[in-house]
């Protein structure tokens, strides 16, 4: 278990808060803002109204007994200075910082104190480049609610299902095709349509329709 601090009491940071408490770890949340205290969403944190770019604050937080502090604020100028704290007069181990213009991501860096720097634009570039692979089945979004994914696939060169008319295609019970992408534009999905190389498929699917999809993708159970 570790102990976390999180600065921002926003969407994010209480999504963050909430994820950690769910992994067994002890979280702090920190907003300055009255407004921002929704005690009861995450009414298992310990929730503190103040300024978190001020020692007084950090210290009475006992912040030198942190392993990790997210400073996930919609500051990023707020974000550097807490970072920056957190590191050079509290010691602790682990920062991340939450940076909102991507413009200023080259400051969060080491110098100012900074582990890890989170920018949502180029992580969401990082999952489209490095994790979407040609003819693999990826989930890209969970519906939390209905237990169902968003999923994405590449159709390769190769793919049994190029040339293929879409109403030729069976596929597996449980999952659906909902739009098909083709040179950045985005298609219904036409039964006439064939399917051609570099073709992108997006699919709602169950979680227990992913490895039937992924066969049937993967060259195998193509009728």
């Amino acid at each position: 278990m570790m102990r976390i601090l999180v600065a921002g009491a926003g969407s994010v940071g209480r999504s963050i808060a909430s994820e950690l408490l769910a992994n067994g770890h002890e979280v702090t949340i920190i907003d300055k803002n009255p407004a921002a205290m929704r005690v009861a969403s995450v009414p298992d944190a310990d929730w503190i109204l103040a300024d978190a770019n001020e020692l007084k604050t950090l210290a009475e937080a006992k912040l030198e007994e942190a392993d990790v502090v997210v400073a996930a604020t919609g500051d990023d100028k707020a974000n550097l200075v807490l970072a920056l704290l957190a590191k050079s007069e509290f010691g602790v181990p682990r920062v991340v910082g939450r940076v909102n213009n991507p413009r200023n991501e080259w400051m969060f860096d080491q110098l100012w104190g900074v582990d890890v720097a989170v920018s949502t634009p180029r992580i969401m570039t990082a999952l489209v480049e490095e994790a979407v692979s040609v003819g693999d089945a990826v989930r890209i979004f969970t519906f939390r609610q209905s237990d169902t994914d968003l999923v994405e696939t590449t159709l390769g060169e190769d793919s049994p299902l190029v040339g293929k008319l879409l109403a030729q295609c069976a596929w597996p019970s449980n999952s659906v095709l909902v739009a098909l992408i083709r040179d950045g534009r985005p298609l219904a999905p036409d039964p006439d349509e064939f399917l051609e190389p570099r073709d992108q498929l997006l699919f709602v699917a169950s979680r227990d329709a992913m490895d039937a999809l992924q066969r049937m993708l993967a060259n195998t159970d193509v009728r």
